[in-house]
C-alpha cells in the first residue's frame, strides 16, 4: 500500500510541474496576440482560465496596471500544493512501508 500512495504521489507530483509549464505558456501568451482560434492557445486558455476567474474573483487588485498578477498566484498555489501534499502523501508512504 505505501509504495501504491508513493507513486500516485510521484504522478500527482509530475502533473502538477506540468501545469506549472501551461501556466507560463499562457502568461507569455498574453504578452503577443495570438490567433484565438490557434488549437494550442484554445487549449491553454481553456485549462488556465477557471483557475484565473477564481483568483481574479476572489483578488480583483492583482490587476496593476494592466499587469495581470494572477498568473504568478496560480504557480505559488500549485508550489503550496506540491510542496505540503505531495510532501505529505511522500511521508505517509513512508510510514506505510516500514
Amino acid at each position: 500500500m505505501g509504495s501504491l500512495l508513493y507513486n500516485f504521489a510521484l504522478i500527482l507530483k509530475f502533473a502538477l510541474n506540468i501545469y506549472i509549464y501551461v501556466i507560463i505558456a499562457s502568461a507569455i501568451l498574453t504578452w503577443v496576440n495570438p490567433d484565438p482560434f490557434n488549437p494550442i492557445v484554445r487549449f491553454l486558455k481553456k485549462i488556465t482560465e477557471p483557475a484565473y476567474f477564481y483568483i481574479r474573483r476572489y483578488l480583483p487588485f492583482l490587476n496593476i496596471g494592466g499587469l495581470d498578477l494572477a498568473p504568478i498566484i496560480l504557480i505559488l498555489i500549485v508550489q503550496f500544493v506540491q510542496i505540503f501534499i505531495v510532501g505529505s502523501l511522500i511521508d505517509l508512504a513512508y510510514s506505510i512501508k516500514f
